[in-house]
């Protein structure tokens, strides 16, 4: 049984380091951290199932069940009982980790931060990995099968990674594999008997043969063949899934495979948050005065906010959508060219852009592009380490054409959905109030976009809680205090109220222009700005962002700078934008000198989410683990303390005093309970037996109580007198007690007990006192043979229930009748 149990623990260990593969997906190594805890559950059962001697089916439900506890104790619900036992919530909140984690699976791109959904199911598949390479390499004892369900997790970086994976994971995992099968003819062997040459000369167990000493290099030279071959064929060194999966497009610029969306705040968590300047991108364009560097779009409004929407579209090596043709009166539109180079610092399944790209180059497949968002994204790659270059049209508008583009048309159902807002009534009333008297879509909209200045009270400050929820834009315009997030949501939202297609877009600010058109873009430069929609003209930027408290800041004719008296024209290599822009201030400006830098930005949950502490959670569990792990020594302590009140109670009934024969007084015993002295024998006896099991002393059912307690006394208590003495009182005690018509009676068995254990203790090692206070083997051995009795019993009513149900077979009712 204990080869069972290090094969056991052998196969849990195997199964984290063939999970090692998945460190290519996850950037964090949380879900290693939890993935062990459920395994350790898992093979703890299967080791507690083991020793109680269950069936293979018992082992499985024990594992299944380990399984479940530690899931429930690494993904709470909540609702949970001491903080591990599952209750309906429980398996309600695991359904809602699996139904969001088949669409966080399209949503984002490796390297994945730590997402709830997606690492309950990583753990929740290693654990299930676990319970089946157990199963194969103890219960089955065929450790070659279990490396199939071993290459089943292999084979889920290779499915979803866009680079090489590393070689290392899979050498990891290939030497956890090859422990499992030496471990296992390890334990073949020792189970077969001893090994010895021809010569007759011993050999050690782990001393290799010729043979095993072949096995051993034929293994070293396939993992070895493994990685090198990989790296030596052409063709072989992209992911798996890198050639397919890349739609053709239906010609509505919609593909036949939806891309991934992604949240942009986790997407960029590490680089926004960082107190450090970082430099994220580099961006040369021929362009003079260029806009705002895009990536991302949040269109959806819900009660809780903005939030992104997944992307579709076709590959950015087709043709794209030329605006050109749509030039109209008082619109400008002009191509150029640019190319991006994004550092390792920046890793998202989005690439920035210029608005309204039209020819890219430099770009594979996998990259696609959803012309209503103009957005390039991808669910295969990311954009960390990528140059590319493309073309794009940059629309420039007079107010004049703003003011003379149609309105929305109520049947346009995409454009329909741009103007949801839920109802918000004080947002509901200050809109009224700005668009009084407006009559085209732009004078509202500048209505709205003129509210959000200085003279108005609204300042800059990073200090203030984010969000874009209902009740967040209403503090926000109470407060007239926030960052780029509020400024955006808050104008769309109120485009929106006024029935205006509105969204808001985030991107970089222009950085520094190092010359040659290049400019440098870092953390500082991320930034979120409003879009609304015009007919006839598209999407349109509206920045109501504080432009001195933006450094980038670029304003337009259509959207000017409200703190700005005149309208300078823009100088030489400044980044001011065509119609009289200028850059805001930049970061050590005199007006920055008082205000953050806008660093960070977020989709729909605003700044940094406060979560409830953890620890409680842990402490509850580590508590409720140590209080599992005490069941089996406070067993043992109130079994011990029930037969010491029956032993040491007086069984005597009544005693008489009556003249000796040389003139003294003698008592004597005149009346005794016999079954209580009896009880109180077999007690003190079962207390020594466990005693003995509890010190590993070999105990034999089948000698008499006296043989016991002499082989006791001759091969463990020779040199304690009060112990021996003790032990002789307790089997002469249990003996009479079974053999005699009058049990032994009047004699003190809790001190003969007290000095058994006692020298017993002084015999023994250290180890073995800790198990007999903590785990007491008796304790272990009685639920085990408990376990057992309970097993065969159900096997034994099942087989009767069997029987009978075959005599209500059809089949034999029919064979039964008589022909006709």
């Amino acid at each position: 049984m204990t080869a069972h149990r290090n094969l056991g623990f052998v196969a849990a260990a195997a199964t984290l380091l063939a999970a090692a593969p998945l460190s290519a997906i996850f950037q964090h190594w949380t879900w290693l951290v939890e993935a062990a805890i459920v395994v350790a559950v898992v093979a703890g059962a299967a080791a507690l199932s083991r020793l109680a001697r269950a069936p293979l089916w018992g082992q499985i439900i024990a594992m299944l069940a380990g399984l479940t506890l530690g899931l429930t104790w690494v993904f709470p619900g909540g609702t949970e009982l001491l903080a591990f036992l599952p209750t309906p919530g429980t398996f309600a909140h695991f359904g809602e980790l699996l139904g969001a984690s088949v669409q966080d699976m399209r949503t984002y791109s490796v390297k994945v931060d730590d997402v709830d959904s997606l690492l309950f199911l990583a753990v929740l598949g290693i654990g299930a990995v676990a319970v089946v390479v157990d199963v194969l390499s103890v219960g089955l004892r065929r450790p070659a099968l279990a490396g199939l369900p071993m290459l089943a997790i292999y084979s889920v970086p290779v499915a979803v990674y866009v680079d090489n994976v590393p070689a290392t994971p899979f050498v990891v995992g290939a030497c956890g594999y090859l422990w499992l099968l030496v471990t296992d003819n390890v334990d073949r062997v020792r189970r077969f008997g001893r090994r010895f040459t021809g010569e007759g000369r011993d050999v050690d167990v782990w001393e290799a043969s010729p043979l095993a000493a072949a096995g051993r290099r034929l293994a070293v030279v396939g993992v070895a063949l493994a990685v090198a071959l990989p790296l030596a064929v052409p063709g072989m060194t992209s992911g798996l899934m890198n050639s397919v999966g890349n739609g053709t497009g239906d010609g509505n610029g919609r593909s036949g495979h939806g891309g991934g969306r992604v949240d942009l705040f986790a997407a960029l968590s590490g680089q926004l948050n960082r107190t450090e300047v970082t430099e994220l991108v580099k961006v040369t364009t021929n362009e003079p005065n260029p806009f705002y560097l895009r990536f991302g779009v949040a269109d959806e409004l819900t009660p809780s906010g903005f939030r992104d929407r997944v992307p579709v579209g076709k590959a950015v090596n087709q043709d794209l959508p030329d605006p050109s043709g749509r030039a109209g009166r008082n619109v400008e539109r002009q191509r150029y060219r640019a190319t991006v180079e994004v550092t390792k610092n920046l890793n998202m399944p989005l690439l920035p852009v210029y608005a309204e790209p039209v020819k890219t180059e430099d770009l594979s497949r996998s990259w696609r592009y959803d012309p209503n968002l103009q957005v390039l994204f991808s669910d295969r790659e990311n954009s960390r380490g990528k140059r590319y270059s493309f073309d794009y049209v940059r629309s420039t508008y007079s107010p004049a054409a703003l003011r003379a583009a149609p309105s929305r048309p109520a049947d346009d159902q995409v454009l329909g959905k741009q103007v949801f807002t839920p109802q918000v009534p004080a947002v509901r009333k200050l809109v009224d109030r700005l668009i009084k008297g407006k009559q085209t879509d732009y004078d509202k909209v500048r209505a709205i976009y003129d509210y959000f200045s200085v003279e108005n009270g609204f300042t800059y400050s990073l200090s203030t809680k984010g969000g874009t929820s209902g009740d967040d834009i209403t503090d926000f315009l109470s407060t007239k205090a926030g960052f780029c997030q509020q400024y955006a949501s808050a104008m769309a939202w109120l485009v929106r109220e006024a029935g205006i297609p509105a969204r808001v877009a985030f991107g970089f600010t222009n950085g520094n222009n190092s010359g040659g058109g290049t400019y440098v873009l870092t953390n500082q430069n991320l930034h979120a700005w409003t879009e609304v929609y015009f007919g006839g003209i598209g999407w349109v930027p509206f920045d109501a962002t504080p432009a001195a408290s933006v450094p980038g800041s670029v304003r337009s004719a259509w959207a000017p700078d409200t703190e700005a008296l005149d309208e300078p024209t823009p100088s030489p290599g400044s980044t001011a934008a065509p119609g009289g822009v200028e850059p805001s201030a930049g970061p050590n400006s005199p007006d920055r000198l008082d205000k953050d830098a806008d660093q960070g930005l977020s989709v729909g949950a605003g700044g940094p989410a406060r979560q409830s502490p953890v620890w409680p959670w842990w402490a509850a569990g580590a508590l409720a683990l140590l209080a599992l792990l005490a069941v089996p020594a406070l067993r043992r302590s109130a079994l011990r303390r029930r037969r010491r009140v029956r032993v040491a109670a007086p069984v005597a009934t009544a005693l008489a005093t009556i003249p000796g024969p040389r003139g003294e007084v003698r008592d004597i015993v005149v009346g005794v309970d016999a079954d209580r002295a009896r009880a109180d024998a077999h007690a003190a006896w079962d207390e020594l037996l466990d005693t003995l099991v509890d010190f590993q002393v070999r105990v034999d059912r089948t000698e008499t109580p006296r043989a016991t307690a002499e082989r006791l006394v001759r091969e463990t208590l020779v040199e304690d007198a009060g112990a021996v003495t003790g032990a002789r009182l307790l089997g002469r005690a249990e003996e009479r007690a079974r053999y005699a018509r009058d049990p032994l009676a009047g004699e003190e068995l809790h001190p003969a007990l007290r000095s058994v254990r006692g020298a017993l203790a002084a015999r023994a090692d250290r180890r073995t006192r800790i198990m007999a206070a903590l785990l007491p083997p008796s304790v272990l051995l009685r639920w085990r043979t408990t376990m057992s009795e309970r097993s065969a019993q159900l096997v034994t009513v099942s087989g009767q229930v069997r029987q009978r149900l075959l005599r209500w077979s059809p089949r034999r009712l029919l064979a039964g009748r008589p022909a006709r």
